[in-house]
C-alpha cells in the first residue's frame, strides 16, 4: 500500500512563499480535490450573508437567472489560475475576465477583500474538520500567498502580509457585517437550490436538508435559515465522516466515484472552452478567431 502521506511529506520540503503555486495546486488538486470543492462553495455561500454584497448578486439577477453559469465561471476560471499560475497566458486571460465581470459594478474595497479572504480560509476550515487529514501549515501559507497575489492582480488595496491577519480580518468583517436581508436570503436560497440540484431526487431532498448544515449559526442567521434538527445534523457528521474514512484508504476509487463535469452550461464541453467565453454576457466576446491554443479541455470536479 502506497504512503498516504507521501505528497505531504513532499510539499513539506518547499517553501510555502517561493512554491505559493505549486503547493496550492497540488494540495487543491491532488490531495484535497473533493474537500476543497466543498469549502469553496462555502466560501460562495457565505459571502451572500453580507447584504452590500448579497444586493449586488441580487441586483444582477446571475443567480436567479444563471446560477449554474454563474457557479461554473467561478470554478472553471479559478481553476485556470490554480492550474497555469495567475501569470501564465491563460492565468492573465482568466483574471482579465474576473476584473471586466467586477467593472461593471461599484465594490467597496473591503468587501472585496472579504471575499478573497473567503477563498483561503474557508477550504482550510472545511478541510480541518471534514477531510481525510487537516492542512498543514505549509499549505495554509502558500493559500495565503496564492490569493493575495491574486488580490494584487484585482487591485485589491490593503491586502495584509501576514496570514494570521488576514483570518483576524476575515473574523472581524463577519462580526461586523453578517446581517439578515430580504437580499441574502434570495440569493442563499438560490445557491441552496443549486447546489440540491446536482443530484437526482429523491437524494437531493436529503442534501437540501442536510446543506444548511455546512454553515455555522451567524452565516444560517443571516440567511434566515432555521437551525437543522439534531437527526439532520447527525447525518450530515455521518456522512462527511464516512466520506472522509474512505479517502484516507482509497483515494484513487473515491476520486472516480465522485468525479462530475466541473461545467454544465457551456456547449463545448467536454471537448474544450474558450477563456474568452467564461463570465457574465457582458465580459465574452466572440471567439470565432481566436488561436486553437486558447481552446482548453474542461476538467471534472470531484463532488
Amino acid at each position: 500500500m502506497r504512503d498516504r502521506y507521501a505528497t505531504l511529506k513532499h510539499l513539506q520540503t518547499l517553501d510555502p512563499k517561493a512554491d505559493h503555486e505549486l503547493i496550492h495546486r497540488i494540495s487543491s488538486d491532488r490531495e484535497f480535490p473533493w474537500d476543497y470543492g466543498r469549502g469553496l462553495e462555502v466560501a460562495i455561500w457565505r459571502t451572500c450573508c453580507v447584504p452590500s454584497i448579497s444586493e449586488t448578486l441580487d441586483g444582477s439577477g446571475e443567480f436567479a437567472l444563471r446560477a449554474q453559469k454563474r457557479y461554473d465561471d467561478t470554478r472553471i476560471l479559478l481553476g485556470e489560475m490554480v492550474r497555469g499560475g495567475y501569470d501564465s497566458e491563460r492565468g492573465r486571460q482568466a483574471l482579465r475576465q474576473i476584473n471586466q465581470a467586477h467593472r461593471r459594478f461599484t465594490i467597496d474595497n473591503d468587501d472585496m477583500l472579504y471575499v478573497l479572504s473567503t477563498f483561503v480560509f474557508e477550504p482550510i476550515r472545511w478541510i480541518d474538520r471534514w477531510a481525510w487529514r487537516r492542512v498543514s501549515e505549509t499549505e495554509r501559507l502558500a493559500a495565503f500567498y496564492f490569493y493575495t497575489e491574486v488580490g494584487r492582480r484585482m487591485n485589491i488595496r490593503d491586502l495584509p502580509t501576514d496570514v494570521d491577519a488576514f483570518e483576524r480580518f476575515n473574523r472581524d468583517y463577519e462580526k461586523a457585517h453578517f446581517s439578515p436581508a430580504p437580499s441574502n436570503e434570495r440569493v442563499g436560497g438560490q445557491i441552496l437550490r443549486l447546489y440540491a440540484s446536482w443530484y437526482p431526487r429523491p437524494v437531493s431532498d436529503v442534501v437540501a436538508a442536510t446543506l444548511p448544515c455546512r454553515l455555522d449559526r451567524a452565516a444560517r442567521d443571516a440567511l434566515g435559515m432555521p437551525e437543522p434538527a439534531g437527526w439532520v445534523r447527525g447525518l450530515n457528521a455521518l456522512g462527511l465522516r464516512g466520506h472522509a474514512a474512505a479517502e484516507r484508504v482509497a483515494p484513487t476509487l473515491m476520486a472516480r466515484l465522485m468525479t462530475r463535469p466541473t461545467a454544465r452550461t457551456y456547449p463545448g464541453y467536454p471537448r474544450g472552452y474558450r477563456i474568452g467565453d467564461i463570465g457574465p454576457d457582458h465580459v465574452t466576446r466572440p471567439t470565432a478567431g481566436a488561436r486553437p491554443e486558447q481552446v482548453m479541455t474542461a476538467g471534472n470536479d470531484h463532488s
